[in-house]
């Protein structure tokens, strides 16, 4: 089954971007030519994505001034309201009324190179016949990530941001996921956690719990969470320094 729909959570109060942060949301903060959020949206539409649901924060208006309708990136792109943030699971949960099929999810905030790598994982996701498929890589600090336990290209479990002793490998998950609708029902029978968030490593294990066939694949290139001050700073300089494309193609 195609995966035409694409949900982007962009609903975070980016505090650790601040100042920049007070006067534009943090998905707007640029990377080379464009705001780091239409990255994201050019590797949808790269990946075959018709219909972009964009999770919003109450006041946060900035984003559905920049993208608009989405007509110029020939998408179609709908806002949503996340009331309070309680979490990715909410977040995610929040496009549900929307969302009428399978889909991908990719936080805002993230960028990442080649943008081909949403169309890899999706295709991957149709090819295996996956229920939920993680986009994942090697990464050097466990504590800042979802951490999966392998099995082939199997998940046998997710922890949120392991202490080093506790992580089962270095595989951490990208922020880049494909979903059928099934994960509505998994996140609303997730726990809330640490602040009353409702994680979606949680819900993804509920998946695993059920039976579920939860699988990962390696995302190659270029990610960085466009987080801190010094993290823009690098994505912007790997950008620079590779003499991307202006527009939606392939970077090279």
């Amino acid at each position: 089954m195609l995966v035409k729909q694409g949900l982007i959570p962009a609903a975070g109060s980016g505090t650790r971007l601040g100042p920049f942060t007070k006067a534009i949301p943090k998905e707007l903060l640029p990377v080379g030519d464009k705001a780091v959020i239409e990255h994201v949206v050019c590797a949808m539409q790269i990946a075959g994505i018709e219909e972009v649901v964009i999770v919003v924060s109450p006041h946060k208006h900035g984003l559905s001034d920049y993208f608009g309708s989405g007509k110029r990136f020939g998408l179609n792109i709908t806002y949503v309201v996340q009331d309070e943030r309680k979490g990715l699971g909410d977040a995610v949960l929040a496009g549900e009324h929307v969302i009428d099929g399978p889909f991908t999810v990719v936080l805002g905030d993230n960028y990442f190179a080649p943008k081909t790598f949403l169309k890899d994982l999706i295709d991957f996701h149709i090819q295996n016949s996956g229920e939920t498929t993680v986009g994942v890589a090697e990464v050097e600090d466990v504590t800042r990530h979802g951490i999966i336990t392998p099995s082939g290209d199997r998940i046998l479990g997710m922890v949120e941001k392991p202490s080093p002793e506790q992580a089962k490998s270095r595989l951490g998950a990208l922020g880049a996921y494909v979903f059928k609708r099934d994960i509505f029902d998994a996140i609303k029978r997730t726990r809330p956690g640490f602040k009353g968030e409702i994680q979606l490593t949680d819900s993804i294990n509920i998946q695993i719990n059920d039976g579920r066939k939860v699988l990962y694949k390696k995302i190659d290139g270029i990610h960085i969470d466009v987080g801190t001050p010094r993290d823009l700073m690098k994505a912007n300089d790997w950008y620079l320094n590779h003499n991307i494309n202006g527009d939606c193609k392939e970077d090279l």
